[in-house]
């Protein structure tokens, strides 16, 4: 059944009133050699049992994580997710929900998301967070915005972040007119940033882009020494055993946050998390939950110092961002809860020390060792190979395993992320059948 707005007699009265003779005519100023041709080559409809029966053939074509067992990460993991969390974020109220304009209809959610704040504020060690965004990497973007002014507007972005952040912020600070500036990392850690008045915010990624520890206080030393701010991108699953980023002395901490009780779901949604001092409140993006008082002492919970360009003018918003990722923070809130802080810790620990094994295990193999021996991981490691990583995973995969990913800068180096889901068993086999791949 088609769906149609307008009848032939509404168009015409509409096309009437603005002196247009056909709908053609709206759209004179898009050159023809840009306009699609029509009719358009389209396949006939289907009905809904054939639509169904289609779109099932296609879902069978890819290869699921149920599967393969999963050694993929590089900025999305394979993580444990308690049924509890969609359970609960599940439920028609929180899963139709949406922007939490009226505070009067939207007391849960808004609170929800309070204890989301807090509970980041709580993981970071820092006094104050938003109610997230789109993803880690638009999360940084933002942070990057919070740093500049018109007399410090160079941003230096360490070896080891994820390339794919910096493409992001690239993209980004075409707009604004800045290039972030990528430091060497040829011992798979980030640099010596030189510092100087012109430089807003130097950037950091601990765990980085290879599972490396970075040497966060030090560069905050030298950063805060320029005069500068100090960005750290973390793992939010690490904080159960690393310091966490306000320790460090980071300025702004954010996160991509599909670790937290979010499945892969090839690709997304996610979270960005953001997270700063109190000095930054007032420009950062995004919303931000308060708890307030009504007159009758009952505690109440609203937006509050929004910025935003949908509750201000354009040009003097601190960010455009116009939404956020509330059900993913939900589900997040809810993880945490679950996991708790001795949990939390559990779970890092556990990951620490599978992918120390397997890391072991990988490279008692003919050929196999550490890209970057002298360095400290968390639950991913770099393993360089005797021959082209892409052909070792691609072989591995017709073996039953996601082994990894290669790492685009370097083709002989694979990316091993090792969570608390792998077991003793999977690693050992994951080790036979990458020797049996080699040889």
């Amino acid at each position: 059944m088609r769906f149609a707005p307008h009848t032939e007699d509404d168009v015409s009265s509409m096309l009437a009133a603005i002196g247009a003779s056909s709908l053609d005519e709206l759209f004179t100023q898009i050159p023809e050699t840009v306009r699609l041709e029509v009719p358009l080559d389209l396949p006939e409809g289907l009905s809904e049992p054939e639509l169904v029966a289609h779109l099932g053939g296609l879902a069978a074509r890819n290869r699921s994580t149920d599967d393969l067992v999963c050694f993929a990460g590089a900025g999305a993991y394979d993580h444990y997710v308690p049924s509890v969390v969609w359970a609960l974020a599940g439920r028609s109220e929180f899963f139709t929900s949406y922007t939490p304009y009226q505070p009067e209809l939207s007391q849960g959610v808004l609170h929800a998301l309070f204890e989301f704040q807090s509970m980041v504020c709580d993981l970071t060690a820092m006094e104050v967070s938003n109610a997230s965004l789109y993803d880690g990497s638009t999360a940084l973007v933002e942070a990057v915005h919070m740093c500049r002014t018109h007399d410090r507007s160079r941003v230096l972005v360490t070896g080891g972040v994820d390339p794919r952040h910096v493409e992001t912020l690239r993209t980004y600070g075409q707009g604004p007119g800045y290039e972030p500036e990528v430091l060497s990392a040829p011992e798979g850690v980030g640099g010596e940033p030189q510092v100087a008045g012109d430089v807003a915010a130097v950037v950091v990624q601990h765990p980085n882009r290879w599972g490396n520890l970075e040497d966060v206080e030090s560069l905050a030393a030298r950063t805060h020494g320029g005069g500068a701010r100090l960005i750290q991108l973390f793992d939010p699953l690490s904080l159960g055993v690393l310091a966490p980023p306000g320790e460090l002395g980071a300025d702004i901490a954010v996160a991509e946050g599909q670790a937290l009780g979010n499945h892969l779901h090839f690709g997304g949604p996610s979270l960005g998390i953001l997270a700063s001092r109190m000095r930054d409140v007032r420009s950062m993006p995004g919303r931000i939950v308060g708890a307030t008082q009504d007159l009758d002492g009952r505690i109440g919970y609203v937006l509050t110092l929004q910025a935003r360009e949908q509750h201000i003018r354009r040009e003097k918003a601190t960010s455009n961002i116009c939404t956020n990722q509330t059900l993913m923070a939900l589900a997040a809130t809810i993880y945490l809860g679950w996991l708790g802080p001795a949990g939390l810790r559990e779970l890092g620990e556990a990951c620490v020390a599978k992918a120390a094994y397997a890391a072991e295990r990988l490279c008692a193999l003919p050929g196999v060792e550490l890209a970057f021996p002298d360095a400290t991981s968390f639950k991913e490691f770099a393993v360089r190979l005797p021959q082209p990583a892409i052909r070792i995973r691609d072989a591995l995969i017709d073996r039953g395993f996601l082994a990894g990913v290669p790492d685009a800068s370097d083709g002989s180096v694979l990316l091993v992320a090792v969570t608390e889901r792998r077991t003793r068993q999977e690693i050992d086999a994951l080790a036979r059948a990458m020797g049996e791949v080699l040889a």
